[in-house]
């Protein structure tokens, strides 16, 4: 059977992501719609989480190197009272607040949450995809393996309170690339005393892109041209594709000093 090919597309989709899907999953069926030959994503959410997936088409594809450092904002639902093994809501029970637990205070909150504002350290999950010895950490998890992760530095620009009552609050982050989330909500909760996990999660920004700029999955796949969402390479915010290499033409050091002198020479008398 030949290699489906599809259409050479160049640009960059804004996609929200829905609940459920990898983004990976997420990435195909939007290459499907758009009939694209190449797309790539620049950073995952994972399948509970939803929100603002920069796919890359084509020649937009560059762009990649420039979004891993990119800051990314995004809107957390926090559980309180109990704590998982993956973080959010998809894991198993782990830790869980003492009986007769009714949930905290607005202003231990808000005290626990101005505390993590700032440059730390932060130990990534072992629910996740980074890799030792070739292997996802979150395979060694489902086997019950835990393994030691080094710290990564990490900041968190700003933490507002978006809602809140004693049992869950809604909590906007902006941070900096590789801080999770989902560790972010086990340590808040820990602070507090009472165990957390987070029970959604959205992401509003990557880099210079906004979630409000997005299209849905289904809309998209209902388009009859849905390359018209695309944006294109030479309207991109400045900075993100990498400056064109020069080529330099080499000079054939054999040649006579003045054989350019006089081609010239010889070019004015005809």
């Amino acid at each position: 059977m030949a290699k489906r090919r599809g259409r050479v597309l160049d640009g960059v989709l804004l996609l929200d992501k829905p609940v459920g899907l990898s983004s990976n999953h997420a990435l195909q069926r939007a290459k499907r719609a758009l009939d694209a030959q190449k797309a790539g994503h620049t950073g995952t959410l994972d399948p509970f989480a939803t929100g603002l997936l920069v796919c890359c088409l084509g020649r937009a594809t560059k762009i990649s190197g420039s979004m891993l450092n990119a800051d990314k904002a995004y809107r957390a639902t926090i559980a309180f009272g109990q704590e998982t093994d993956s973080g959010d809501l998809t894991g198993i029970v782990v830790n869980q607040a003492a009986a007769g637990f009714e949930g905290v205070s607005r202003n231990r909150l808000q005290e626990v949450l101005d505390s993590f504002l700032g440059t730390q350290m932060q130990i990534p999950p072992m629910v996740s995809a980074l890799k030792r010895d070739g292997k996802p950490l979150y395979e060694y998890a489902r086997q019950g393996i835990v393994l030691e992760r080094e710290p990564r530095e990490i900041t968190i620009r700003n933490i507002e309170l978006l809602s809140f009552t004693p049992m869950q609050a809604e909590i906007h982050v902006h941070c900096t690339k590789g801080t999770y989330i989902r560790t972010l909500a086990q340590d808040i909760g820990r602070m507090l005393g009472c165990f957390a996990h987070l029970s959604a999660l959205r992401r509003t920004m990557v880099g210079p892109f906004k979630l409000e700029d997005a299209i849905e999955l289904e809309a998209l796949q209902t388009m009859d041209a849905p390359e018209s969402v695309l944006i294109g390479i030479d309207t991109l915010p400045s900075g993100l594709m990498p400056a064109p290499k020069v080529q330099v033409k080499a000079v054939d050091s054999s040649a006579p000093v003045n054989a350019l002198s006089a081609d010239a020479s010889s070019a004015s008398t005809i």
